[in-house]
């Protein structure tokens, strides 16, 4: 059963830094895709950052550029986004997620959400 468990989330003032984490078991992480989403009650669901399964190929939302980093670590089977110079709009619950298109369709899995608040 495919677990994913994010931490690292908390308050921060605006200008600050977090590092969220997400560490996963039961799928062959290395095969997978991986980003992460954040969501703000009453909006839709935003794409943040991804990662190939390699980590060869990354992909930020316009929002995050030059703020926000994301990395992988495939033996520990963990996802990390580096969150600097946070402003208000990125207080939101983010989701890590792992994706694998197949033949039939995609593996899509997901964490259960760590909260970021940024307040002054």
């Amino acid at each position: 059963q495919a677990r994913l468990m994010e931490s690292g989330g908390g308050l921060v003032q605006p200008g600050g830094s977090l590092r969220l984490s997400c560490e996963t078991s039961g799928f062959t992480f290395g095969r997978f895709a991986m980003s992460w989403y954040r969501r703000v009650p009453g909006k839709a669901r935003e794409l943040v950052a991804s990662i190939s399964s390699d980590a060869g190929s990354r992909n930020y939302a316009d929002s995050v550029k030059g703020r926000f980093t994301i990395s992988r670590d495939n033996v520990k089977k963990s996802v990390y986004l580096q969150m600097n110079s946070l402003e208000l709009s990125d207080a939101a619950v983010y989701y890590c997620n792992a994706r694998l298109p197949t033949t039939w369709g995609q593996y899509d899995f997901w964490g259960q959400g760590t909260q970021v608040t940024v307040s002054s």
